[in-house]
C-alpha cells in the first residue's frame, strides 16, 4: 500500500487519473462499437450490463460519442438514461481538474474583520497577516506573495508552521518572507513537517521571531502566544499564555487547531492555525479526506474557517498557502488571511 502511495505521488494523481480517464472513454467507445459490429454479424453480444457499468464508470463521453457514431442503443430509454448520467459522471472529475490547474493554483487575499470586547479601542484598525502551510511554494511565488502583503500596511504577520523540510528550500522561503514589512514583527510556530530545531535558528538569523511554548506583549493590552506541533513535541497552552495580563486580548498561534479541543482555551479570544489544508482534495470543497481522521481527529470542525475550541474559543483554520510536494489542490485554493481587529 505505502509503494501505491509512493507512486501516484511521484507521478501525479491528476496525470495518473486522466491516463485511466482516457483509456476507459476509448475502451467504452471501443465497447459500444464492437457491440455493434456483432448484432450486425448476429453474432454473440456484450453483456447490457457491461456496457452501462462502464458508462457509469466515468465512460460517459466515450459511451455518447460511441452511441452517435455506431448509432447504437440510442433509441433504448435504459441506455438514454445511463448515457446522460455517464456524461455528467464524466464530467464532474474534468470541472475539478480544471480548477486545480486553475483557480487553485492563484493565491487569494482573504480580508476579515475580527471583532471582540477585549481588544484595545487604541488598537483599533491594527492589521495581522497570517499564513500557514508554505510546503514547497516557489521562492517566486512567495516574493510575489510578500510584494502583495507590502501593500497590505500590516503591522504583524504570523506564520502557522509546515516549511519544506526535505532540503534547504524553508531557508529560500523564510528569506522571502523576511521582506515583508510590518510595524511589529513577524512570528511564527512549528509544523508537523517541520524540525524546529533547524527551522527556529533559521528564523532568527532573518529577523523572525518564533514561538516555542511562549509568548510576549506585541502592544499594551494585546499578547502574543505560540505553541509547539501537537504531532512532534509537546504543545502547552497554560505555559504559553502564563506572562499574559488578565486584561489582554490573548491571540494564540498553533499549527494543528486539534490542540483547541485537547488543552484549556480558557481566556483566550482568538487561535489561528493550519494544518489541515482545507481538506487539499475534495469534491467541490467538501472535505471528504478529514473524514479518514488521518489529518484530524474532528472530522469537518477544522476544515476551513471559523470555528470553535473546546471552550468556544473562536478558531480560524486557514486552507495554507502552499502546495505539499506533488499532491495538487483541488477546490481548495491557497490563500493569506488578513485580520483587520476592532473592539466590538
Amino acid at each position: 500500500m505505502i509503494r501505491i502511495i509512493s507512486f501516484i505521488h511521484h507521478f501525479g494523481l491528476i496525470r495518473l487519473f486522466l491516463i485511466f480517464y482516457v483509456l476507459i472513454n476509448l475502451f467504452t467507445f471501443t465497447l459500444y462499437g464492437l457491440d455493434k459490429h456483432k448484432a450486425i454479424q448476429n453474432k454473440w453480444r456484450i453483456s447490457e450490463r457491461i456496457l452501462i457499468f462502464f458508462t457509469l464508470a466515468c465512460g460517459g463521453i466515450g459511451a455518447a460519442l460511441g452511441a452517435l457514431a455506431f448509432k447504437h442503443k440510442k433509441k433504448k430509454t435504459k441506455f438514454k438514461v445511463a448515457i446522460v448520467l455517464g456524461v455528467i459522471i464524466a464530467v464532474i472529475p474534468l470541472i475539478h481538474i480544471v480548477h486545480s490547474f486553475t483557480l487553485d493554483r492563484e493565491i487569494r487575499y482573504v480580508e476579515v474583520n475580527f471583532y471582540s470586547e477585549n481588544w484595545p479601542t487604541a488598537l483599533n484598525g491594527y492589521r495581522i497577516g497570517f499564513m500557514a502551510d508554505m510546503h514547497t511554494i516557489t521562492d517566486e511565488d512567495m516574493a510575489n506573495v510578500v510584494a502583495q502583503l507590502n501593500q497590505k500596511n500590516l503591522d504583524l504577520l504570523l506564520l502557522g508552521g509546515d516549511f519544506s523540510m526535505r532540503d534547504s528550500h524553508y531557508q529560500g522561503t523564510l528569506l522571502e518572507i523576511s521582506n515583508t514589512i510590518t510595524t511589529d514583527g513577524i512570528f511564527g510556530v512549528e509544523g508537523n513537517h517541520d524540525q524546529h530545531q533547524r527551522l527556529f535558528a533559521a528564523m532568527r538569523q532573518l529577523g523572525i521571531t518564533p514561538l516555542d511554548n511562549n509568548g510576549l506583549q506585541v502592544r499594551e493590552g494585546f499578547y502574543l502566544a505560540g505553541v509547539q506541533d501537537l504531532w512532534n513535541r509537546n504543545p502547552d497552552v497554560r505555559q504559553a499564555i502564563a506572562q499574559a495580563n488578565s486584561e489582554d486580548f490573548i491571540l494564540l498561534l498553533t499549527h494543528n487547531p486539534d490542540v483547541s479541543m485537547a488543552q484549556p482555551t480558557k481566556g483566550i479570544d482568538l487561535i489561528l492555525a493550519g494544518h489541515t489544508h482545507q481538506g487539499q482534495i475534495t469534491i467541490f470543497g467538501y472535505p471528504i479526506y478529514l473524514l479518514a481522521d488521518h489529518i484530524t481527529s474532528y472530522g469537518t470542525h477544522f476544515a476551513y474557517g471559523f470555528s470553535t475550541s473546546a471552550d468556544d474559543v473562536p478558531v480560524f483554520t486557514s486552507s495554507g498557502v502552499g502546495v505539499y510536494y506533488h499532491w495538487p489542490r483541488i477546490f481548495a485554493r491557497p490563500e493569506v488571511v488578513i485580520f483587520t481587529m476592532y473592539r466590538e
